[in-house]
């Protein structure tokens, strides 16, 4: 990879992550590599560099997607589904980096716009990597949300909620909400209910050429839209949702030391200790 100019977005209340941010910006500059200020994104930027968690990552995400900026993620948070590296791999990862040896994943986004059924008037689209999330304002009642693949009705959930979710957001909300994991890479979308009132109300997997619609049948002005967990809009009774994939994907290096199964294994504790168990090399020949 051709590094000349590097961003690096660090999580804003870590001054752990801000003191690694400077030392790494010092590293790259003595490397002959221009350094922006940090937590800014500019289209010129050849890899934006991610220290914190996966929070932080949401946060960088859009305006590296927008850009077609790849991602480079450093845990220093909780979780760690998309922040990949760790702070010892980082310097050696930048390195192999420069070298030409890295792959690039390709992760969708998902875009939202809210429109009226009355005016046609349509909101600015907002971008996700997680999820888009229906939601109830209130505890007291189920809300009833009906769908549409493009112009295809699916179903009316009555339930707290509905997620939207991308593969990529299949391990958050989508996970929790008893929602499928689906391969970070593979292009699809995800409905999934939240507390549905009936057992038969399950998540369906979509192509990614879907267009989703969703529409509060009541109470309407109890739904409130939640983008990757920042709250965007409050549905007046005539609202549609609208999600589909973003026209640009994100671009997100992906460790050389862990594959998406083993990052899967360590964060949820599959089988107890995450370790490989390779197949005997006779069947392997065939794999």
């Amino acid at each position: 990879m051709n590094l000349k100019f590097v961003g690096i977005h660090v999580r804003p209340d870590s001054p752990d992550a801000e003191r690694k941010g400077i030392e790494l910006a010092a590293w790259l500059q003595r490397q002959g590599i221009a350094t922006g200020d940090l937590n800014a994104a500019e289209p010129s930027m050849d890899l934006l560099i991610v220290l914190g968690g996966d929070g932080t990552l949401l946060h960088a995400a859009d305006l590296a997607s927008r850009y077609g900026i790849p991602i480079l993620g450093v845990h220093m948070g909780n979780l760690g589904f998309l922040t990949e590296i760790t702070v010892d791999e980082l310097y050696k990862t930048i390195t192999m980096l420069l070298a030409g040896e890295y792959r690039l994943e390709r992760r969708i986004m998902l875009s939202a716009a809210v429109v009226n059924g009355t005016t046609g008037a349509i909101s600015e689209a907002v971008r996700a990597l997680n999820e888009v999330l229906i939601v109830k304002d209130s505890a007291s009642a189920l809300i009833r949300l009906g769908c549409w693949a493009n112009q295809e009705y699916i179903t009316t959930y009555s339930a707290d909620g509905l997620i939207i979710a991308s593969p990529t957001g299949s391990t958050a909300y989508n996970l929790s909400a008893g929602g499928p994991l689906v391969h970070a890479e593979q292009k699809s979308l995800i409905l999934t209910p939240v507390c549905p009132f009936m057992l038969s109300s399950r998540p369906v997997l979509l192509s990614s050429e879907t267009l989703v619609t969703v529409h509060p049948l009541a109470p309407a002005s109890q739904v409130g839209v939640i983008i990757d967990g920042e709250l965007h809009w409050r549905m007046a009774e005539d609202d549609y949702l609208l999600v589909q994939q973003a026209a640009r994907p994100l671009l997100i290096v992906s460790s050389p030391w862990k594959s998406y199964f083993k990052i899967l294994r360590t964060k949820l504790h599959w089988g107890g200790d995450p370790v490989d168990l390779p197949l005997p090399d006779p069947v392997r020949r065939y794999c």
